[in-house]
């Protein structure tokens, strides 16, 4: 029996059942008694919360994540600490991963693709309009509802646990996903979550990642080399404007790449109107972004 069921965090939050569990916390259904609603309540692992530095940092990014309020973002509604329990509060989404979809349709149609890009896309812009980078888009953060809805969760826990962890320990799971500039180990802004999208995108037109290798560094080398198989190679009924969107997304040279969610998203929605459509990035790269000038005090973080 999980030491946390049934117990009552803050007197409020009634702890029902394990629902996930990751590398810096366990995911809990739980009920909010003062509104009589469900919640979803990820508690730091007791080894993490014994770390007076980790645990600052843990809320701190917890609470400038609960500023954000956005339909494709999950919500976070409360960070605490109860019996020196640290927990944050969230909604609970009622859906499955992005990955357990994909794992259970393969490859997506290019629309259904879209689709989802475009949510997430619009989620990226309103964080990085606070200043919020994800660091650590994937399949496995990208919720899907069942009214085909998409939520992004888990924003500022990469940031937190960067501190402590190594690639190779970190980027297990995310490797597949992560931007040059990450795996370099570089300074990082609103970029690094726009080449993780153009991955993600990538995926689910392809079924299948651009990189893969039998190490973590050997694929993160192959991000900072920059040389993926085109989309339309692997599946020709991609149509050539989605494919630019992706690839531009997923420049592994950063001025080459999409300065921010909103101009990636203009593409996005240009592309939905007219499929047929064809990009020219030659002139957007040879002149200076005056956008990326103005979102330079909102990009980095």
């Amino acid at each position: 029996m999980d030491r946390y069921i049934g117990k009552l965090l803050d007197n409020r939050y009634e702890i029902l059942e394990k629902i996930g569990s990751g590398g810096m916390a366990d995911v809990y259904k739980a009920r909010c008694h003062r509104l009589n609603r469900l919640v979803a309540i990820k508690i730091l692992k007791e080894d993490l919360s014994q770390d007076a530095e980790f645990r600052r940092r843990f809320h701190a990014e917890s609470q400038a994540v609960a500023m954000l309020s956005h339909p494709n973002i999950v919500s976070v509604y409360d960070v605490s600490r109860s019996d020196n329990i640290d927990y944050i509060v969230m909604e609970l989404i009622e859906g499955i991963t992005l990955k357990q979809y994909m794992e259970q349709k393969g490859t997506l149609n290019w629309r259904e693709a879209l689709h989802f890009s475009t949510q997430i896309c619009k989620a990226l812009e309103h964080a990085h309009s606070r200043g919020i980078v994800h660091r650590d888009i994937k399949p496995h953060n990208i919720m899907i509802l069942k009214d085909g809805s998409v939520k992004v969760a888990d924003f500022g826990i990469a940031r937190v646990s960067s501190a402590q962890n190594t690639l190779t320990r970190e980027a297990l799971g995310s490797v597949h996903y992560i931007s040059p500039e990450q795996a370099k180990g570089a300074q990082v802004d609103c970029r690094a979550d726009l080449y993780s999208l153009g991955v993600v995108m990538y995926e689910m037109l392809t079924g299948r990642p651009p990189y893969d290798g039998d190490t973590p560094v050997s694929v993160a080398i192959q991000h900072i080399n920059g040389h993926p198989t085109m989309p339309r190679e692997l599946n020709p009924s991609i149509p050539l404007g989605l494919e630019q969107i992706t690839m531009h997304a997923m420049t592994a040279e950063l001025s080459h790449r999409y300065p921010s969610a909103t101009r990636m998203l203009h593409d996005l929605e240009e592309f939905r109107k007219e499929p047929n459509i064809v990009f020219d990035f030659t002139a957007e790269a040879d002149s200076i972004d005056v956008q990326r000038l103005l979102n330079a005090s909102t990009c980095s973080a």
